[in-house]
């Protein structure tokens, strides 16, 4: 049986309907084509959902928080520090000056990690490393090797871990790079010692690249590539085909996609298969 659903009536001023209404649009709740209002009170009373304008801090608050940045820096929890200038960016009424001077403490903070990682890295000892993703999921990794990589005008941490069961699922058939990630400084919590080994580098796996069209003069060969040669076959014709080492999937096929039909994947088969299916997602979207 259909589940049975409350009813209520609102007595609402003139206009609230409408503004209601635009809530809803804004936070695409909708019953078909048109908001719902019933549908945003729901959201609302389940607490998915927040309106209005957000907390203001008076700047003895301001002043207070700011204090409290500076103690845990000096106290070496970075990852705490870095959590409140976020409560501050995301959720405080704050004007130009101050947004510009917490985003610059920010970076400062974002510093603050990339020394204590160099100084890993130099001494060759693993750490753990607590995480928060951009699903605000919490993750702890036990690092054994980790170097900044520039990807996409901005410096990622890319590192080996043991752990590998967050992303087996998502990867069954990328088992070489399980234990690689790439992750945002920004996202850094905090950075523990650990005890063992650490390793020589990262995992990775053998990319053919074949680039055609005016791409055949135009590449420009990467640090990563291990072979770069001019072929010509009476199958394909005349092509660049690179050797690449890959560490990171998702990178190369975000580098592949701007170079459009001028660039294949060759092999090997899994990476080949990821493009494949950004193509024929490519095409849902636009009725091919």
């Amino acid at each position: 049986m259909p589940r049975k659903k409350d009813t209520i009536t609102l007595s609402i001023p003139p206009g609230t309907k409408e503004k209601l209404e635009e809530i809803a649009r804004k936070f695409n709740i909708t019953w078909g084509k048109e908001p719902s209002i019933s549908g945003l009170i729901v959201a609302i009373a389940e607490k998915s959902l927040e309106v209005g304008k957000p907390f203001t801090l008076e700047s003895n608050q301001i002043n207070a928080l700011r204090q409290a940045i500076k103690a845990l820096n000096d106290a070496g929890h970075v990852g705490e520090a870095q959590t409140i200038i976020t409560l501050l960016l995301e959720r405080g009424n704050l004007d130009a000056a101050m947004r510009q001077s917490l985003l610059q403490e920010a970076s400062r903070v974002v510093q603050a990690w990339r020394s204590q990682i160099e100084e890993h890295r130099q001494n060759q000892k693993p750490f753990y490393l607590f995480y928060e993703n951009s699903q605000r999921e919490q993750l702890q990794y036990t690092v054994r090797y980790a170097e900044p990589k520039f990807f996409d005008r901005r410096f990622y941490l890319m590192i080996w871990c043991e752990e590998t069961e967050d992303v087996e699922n998502l990867s069954p058939d990328l088992p070489e790079l399980w234990h690689n990630r790439c992750l945002n400084f920004d996202r850094i919590r905090s950075i523990v010692p650990a005890s063992g080994e650490w390793r020589e580098g990262l995992d990775s796996i053998k990319v053919y690249l074949h680039f055609q069209g005016r791409m055949i003069k135009s590449y420009q060969r990467r640090e990563d590539d291990l072979e770069d040669e001019i072929i010509d076959s009476e199958n394909i014709g005349k092509v660049r085909q690179v050797l690449r080492r890959v560490t990171n999937e998702f990178w190369l096929i975000r580098e592949v996609a701007r170079y459009w039909e001028d660039c294949v994947i060759v092999s090997p088969e899994p990476i080949r298969d990821r493009m494949k299916q950004k193509i024929l997602t490519l095409r849902q979207f636009y009725d091919i």
